[in-house]
């Protein structure tokens, strides 16, 4: 009889040190705080699609992020154009197509200026329409903007596409950087093309003035400045071209070339007001931002400066072409832009940045931007303008493809981490209290001063419940004025010494209850008084564990 009780006791004693160790609730709170995190974030624009990208957003140390559309408002209006000798102003904003195109503060119109826009035009794959009282697009803003432009001067798309039929139309690439439309009047064939202002500039021999001439390198060179002098004014800058075609062969290699150059068009693309103070978050918070945009240079600059970002080199995609993956590693962290890029030299740049040690989070929407988001560690995609394939390629989506947005899912993603910590540390404290407990009970040979039951019950309800607040705790105020915490930091990093010394304390008390109760009034009174003990320790606990600086 004595060896069953004895057998007994040995079982029970195992089970309450199993059910000591093992923090039951810690599954079930870590699952509400990272849905709790999902749902703050959905609130805030950004869409979660993969759990893991919460935690990584709290170490992010690098943005790398598109101008247009994610830093810009994407809503483009044609401020400029240049056309022979001639700067002229137009009028208007959005896209109402109203205003005026002046130039020297007079209205202005001719020939030349009606074939660039018909150029625009026709070389088109845009469109926008009136809905109600409001006009509405489809496409892409920069080809809209132009349509807007033309449909001021009365030169609309319906109209000119009834007037020239078109042939063939080659789409734009990143490589080429130019997209032409060949259209017929019935008589001859036009090649009508636009695109990077120097690759339609190199692409062309002659230039339309009064009449069409040679284009000279005097001429060239005055058409280069006027490049840089509207895109250092913050202005996109496209080029176009025409010319007329004899050969029935109508490949890319045979239609852009021998071009007769009509002009330049400078687009507006203001910055979106908020995301200045994003980057300045950013900067408090330890995380570099990079700016990539296809446009010219100049204009990268432009905008970079107004937004604060151009702290450092800025290198176009021309100089990445020849630079080896090395070269580029040995200067990636000092670069703040990057101009006339494509996606490939994205991921080049994301793969740079992480090979010298970066957490990188990077935007895209297009379906060659599929890279780039893959390589990074967290992928951002537009929930807008973004394509199903960058979509799928990406962890986190935005729903209004604002940059704000990045920066406040980096400030929701390492609120999340924080709390996790808290009830981390609340719940491994507790545990270590009832392990040790257990444990010195056991080897002063004294009676269990808590039974499994009870041990149960402190771990599901005043356990769990009280970790569950922490969850719902708010945000350190200073959360965005902190260095991004290492990766490959553990969970447990400066919080051991907490737990074993609160553990230890705990642990004391609740045996020096227990034993003065055994002795004063029996066993029973006795693992009542620890229970208490211990669950008042375990309030405490919650408090101490809101805060890592004021414990």
């Amino acid at each position: 009889m004595a060896r069953m009780i004895e057998i007994s006791r040995m079982f029970l004693t195992a089970v309450a040190l199993a059910v000591s160790a093992v923090p039951e609730g810690l599954p079930v709170t870590i699952t509400v705080a990272l849905a709790l995190g999902v749902h703050t974030m959905a609130k805030r624009n950004a869409i979660v699609r993969k759990l893991s990208a919460i935690e990584t957003l709290g170490c992010t140390t690098v943005i790398v992020a598109d101008k247009t559309g994610t830093m810009t408002t994407n809503e483009m209006t044609v401020r400029k154009i240049f056309i022979g000798d001639k700067r002229i102003e137009v009028t208007g904003i959005g896209f109402e197509p109203h205003g005026e195109f002046l130039f020297e503060g007079k209205s202005y119109f001719d020939e030349n200026l009606e074939l660039l826009l018909r150029a625009c035009v026709l070389c088109n794959s845009a469109s926008f329409f009136r809905e109600g009282d409001k006009w509405k697009i489809s496409g892409d803003p920069t080809e809209v903007a132009l349509l807007v432009a033309a449909a001021k001067k009365g030169v609309l798309k319906e109209e000119m596409q009834k007037k020239f039929k078109t042939l063939v139309e080659i789409p734009f690439s990143s490589e080429r950087k130019m997209m032409s439309v060949l259209a017929s009047d019935g008589e001859k064939i036009l090649a009508y093309v636009k695109g990077a202002p120097e690759k339609v500039l190199e692409a062309s021999t002659k230039i339309k003035k009064e009449s069409v001439k040679v284009l000279e390198k005097e001429e060239k060179a005055r058409i280069e400045r006027e490049i840089r002098k509207m895109a250092s004014e913050g202005l996109r800058v496209i080029g176009v071209a025409y010319k007329k075609v004899e050969s029935k062969e109508f490949s890319p290699e045979k239609v852009e070339k021998d071009l007769i150059f009509l002009g330049l068009i400078g687009m507006q693309d203001p910055p979106r007001k908020e995301v200045k103070e994003a980057i300045e978050k950013c900067k408090a918070a330890g995380i570099k931002v990079v700016m990539v945009t296809g446009d010219h240079k100049e204009t990268a600059v432009s905008v970079a400066k107004e937004l604060g970002i151009l702290e450092g080199l800025v290198l176009t995609g021309s100089e990445l072409d020849k630079m080896s993956n090395e070269d580029l590693e040995k200067i990636v962290e000092k670069v703040s832009v990057y101009a006339r890029v494509s996606p490939e030299h994205k991921f080049r740049i994301v793969r740079a940045l992480k090979k010298v040690g970066h957490v990188v989070a990077v935007t895209g929407d297009g379906v060659n931007d599929a890279p780039a988001l893959k390589e990074a560690d967290v992928g951002v995609s537009m929930g807008i303008r973004g394509t199903d394939v960058a979509r799928e390629a990406s962890d986190i989506v935005l729903a209004d493809d604002n940059f704000y947005s990045i920066v406040s899912a980096v400030e929701e993603g390492r609120a999340i981490y924080d709390n996790i910590r808290k009830f981390i540390r609340f719940m491994l404290s507790v545990n270590f209290n009832e392990i040790f407990v257990t444990s010195l009970a056991i080897l002063a040979g004294l009676p269990l001063p808590l039974l499994p039951l009870q041990i149960l019950w402190i771990n599901l309800l005043t356990d769990s419940l009280p970790a569950l607040a922490l969850v719902f705790d708010p945000k350190d105020p200073e959360i965005m004025k902190r260095k991004p915490r290492n990766p490959k930091e553990s969970i447990l990093h400066r919080m051991k010494l907490f737990i074993l010394a609160a553990g230890s304390l705990a642990c004391l008390a609740t045996i020096a209850s227990f034993v003065f109760g055994f002795i004063t009034a029996g066993v029973e009174k006795g693992r009542t008084m620890a229970l208490t003990t211990a669950v008042l320790f375990q309030l405490l606990f919650v408090f101490n564990c809101r805060s890592e600086k004021n414990p």
